[in-house]
């Protein structure tokens, strides 16, 4: 453990809050804008004492120690320093309708929607309901537990696309959890030390000791008060009562994506929920690529993705989130911010994703997922485990094959180092970021998308991911699959006005430096039979054939090189995928088939949405876009 402390941590309570202030005031290694902000919060939360995190094995071992010892987490004999933790069935996921962006006018916020619809864009909370909601939460919320000091970097420490935090909490696992997410500890304390800015990050399980109620599964959280707020003004975090990944890991979609974007929009350039691979064709060349795609959609499969295609080779600088900036020369350059991934156990196979489960057998957190007699995981998905060893729900009963209930939660997670991925990228790490060729835009379509088209432009390229849409399970079971929009795949991420962000991705081709823009693509693996309801493509590794067009299409010399145009973008003409060893099976007719009346439906929808959801925001340049869609599908 580190010796900074506040307070003796082993005899709770010992030690007066007051008192602590003062000696925090005095510790010498805190910078004073970080002691400034770690003071009002232990004024605000009463801990009994405060650990500043140095980042270091030892106190790394020390916190899962310490978790084991308090049943929060169970160590998995099978693995090598590998964890399991189960949660309150209560705190499983983010909780998007606790889920606020606090400014001064809703405006700055979301849209304003057509005739008192709901915003799916987003939630605004006025600044007095967000001061009365902090109030009511966080005075005494730390009461008789440990306040961590986190220093932590999203991208590589002293890369100029990179941006600090320091996040206080009353978690452990949270602590152990961000050494894995985050680069943390002493080396960013030394960069805070020279003044750089940093987002400020309050989280709390909202569970003060002594408690007045019991823990479930060890599990302290306040379902009932979870708050996770942003306050993009002033750079802060503040979330509450929740201890699950997403609401509590700040680094993670609450810095990276909500108020990194508004960041990004503020500095010129780009903070987007996207993968990055490295693609290599057999001659060596290497183009990079960055794709966004909504939950279910296989973005860790595809950021990890074993090509079929010979010679071929994908490698993998990040699976959720990408920052994107213009360098000196006008490319588009990114970083992966995370320091690890934060993945979807069940469907993750050896079949589906043979690199996650390699980069999951050591040094992992799982969480929520089931466990079996032998002291390993286990989940939907993988084979039945051998004769004799039997499976251990994550309620923590014993669980059969056949049962009503899943044995791992569908949001069940397993948290692992990006550096133990057999195909990590070997600039993952690179400070300048790496090249982006093509943006792909994705999702989960049964019907009428084709398997794979190029935006004609920039400006069309932001129509295209401004009208993704996705096949989603509906909250209500008895409404089966609807197709929910999802721009960009950033509907719950967005940090300011939707509007606003599309005028910003727009801006981007009237930059006045010099400005060499990626290339947009839009891929469906999703489209089944219409008759037996079959998919058509088989996806995964196959997935590298239209990888493989994207990959030529980025050198081309003429526009309509390997492309034929089409009313929704350029199609890959016919033969310019490789279909070599694909099986007869594969109707590439019916793939590629864009069916007018389908489109007609699909822009009507569209209109319907803009309208009601972005209204007087939406950027003249995107309604044109959709005009001309709506011509070429009429005529």
């Amino acid at each position: 453990m580190s010796c900074l402390f506040l307070g003796v941590i082993r005899r709770q309570g010992c030690v007066g809050a007051s008192v602590g202030v003062r000696s925090l005031a005095s510790i010498p290694s805190l910078p004073p804008a970080v002691a400034e902000f770690v003071k009002g919060a232990v004024e605000e939360c009463k801990p009994s004492g405060v650990h500043v995190v140095t980042g270091t094995p030892e106190e790394t071992a020390n916190i899962l120690a310490g978790l084991e010892k308090d049943g929060m987490v169970k160590r998995l004999p099978k693995y090598e320093n590998c964890w399991l933790a189960r949660t309150d069935p209560k705190d499983v996921a983010r909780v998007e309708s606790k889920t606020v962006i606090v400014t001064k006018s809703q405006r700055d916020t979301i849209p304003i929607p057509a005739g008192g619809v709901k915003s799916q864009l987003g939630s605004w909370m006025s600044e007095s309901d967000w001061q009365k909601a902090r109030e009511e939460r966080f005075p005494g919320c730390m009461s008789g537990r440990t306040m961590y000091v986190i220093p932590f970097s999203m991208g590589p420490v002293g890369s100029t696309l990179s941006k600090y935090g320091v996040q206080v909490t009353d978690s452990p696992y949270v602590v152990a959890s961000m050494g894995i997410m985050t680069r943390m500890g002493t080396p960013v304390l030394n960069k805070l030390a020279e003044g750089v800015e940093f987002v400020r990050c309050q989280h709390s399980v909202g569970r003060p000791l002594p408690l007045r109620a019991p823990l479930v599964n060890s599990w302290p959280c306040n379902p009932d008060k979870v708050l996770i707020s942003h306050l993009p003004d002033s750079r802060k975090i503040m979330s509450f009562g929740s201890g699950y990944g997403g609401n509590s890991l700040l680094g993670k979609k609450c810095f990276a994506l909500r108020i990194a974007s508004r960041i990004a929009k503020d500095e010129g350039w780009l903070a987007e929920h996207m993968l990055i691979l490295g693609i290599t064709n057999p001659q060596g060349v290497k183009r990079y690529v960055a794709a966004a795609f909504p939950s279910a959609c296989g973005k860790t499969n595809l950021a990890m993705m074993k090509p079929a295609l010979p010679g071929w080779k994908v490698e993998c600088v990040g699976d959720d989130i990408a920052w994107m900036k213009f360098d000196s020369q006008g490319k588009l350059r990114a970083i992966n911010p995370e320091n690890g991934f934060f993945g979807v156990a069940p469907g993750t196979s050896d079949k589906t994703n043979p690199y996650a489960m390699a980069t999951i057998a050591k040094n992992t957190v799982f969480t929520n997922v089931g466990e079996t007699s032998d002291g390993g995981v286990w989940w939907e998905g993988l084979n039945p485990p051998p004769a004799g060893v039997t499976l251990t729900d994550w309620h923590g009963k014993t669980w059969k094959h056949g049962s009503s209930t899943p044995c791992a939660h569908p949001n069940s997670r397993f948290c692992a180092p990006a550096a133990q991925c057999p195909i990590i990228d070997p600039q993952w790490e690179s400070e300048e970021g790496v090249p982006i060729d093509a943006i792909i835009f994705g999702g989960r379509r049964p019907e009428g998308v084709p398997l794979v088209y190029e935006s004609f432009n920039w400006q069309h390229g932001v129509f295209v991911g401004a009208a993704m849409r996705s096949e989603a399970t509906a909250a209500a079971e008895h409404q089966g699959k609807v197709i929910m929009h999802d721009p960009f795949a950033m509907r719950p991420f967005f940090g300011y006005n939707f509007g606003d962000y599309l005028a910003h991705w727009l801006s981007m081709e009237s930059r006045k430096a010099p400005t060499h823009l990626p290339k947009i693509f839009h891929v469906n693996w999703f489209r089944k039979d219409p008759a037996s309801g079959a998919f058509l493509w088989p996806g995964f590794g196959e997935n590298a054939r239209v990888l493989e067009w994207i990959f030529k299409r980025c050198g081309r010399e003429r526009e309509d090189e390997a492309a034929k145009k089409s009313i929704v973008g350029w199609l890959p003409e016919n033969g310019a995928i490789d279909t070599k060893d694909l099986g007869s099976k594969v109707d590439m007719g019916a793939l590629f088939d864009v069916p007018k009346a389908f489109w007609q439906k699909e822009t009507k929808e569209l209109r319907a949405y803009f309208t009601q959801q972005v209204g007087a925001d939406l950027p003249a340049q995107v309604e044109a876009e959709l005009k001309a869609l709506e011509d070429r599908v009429h005529n």
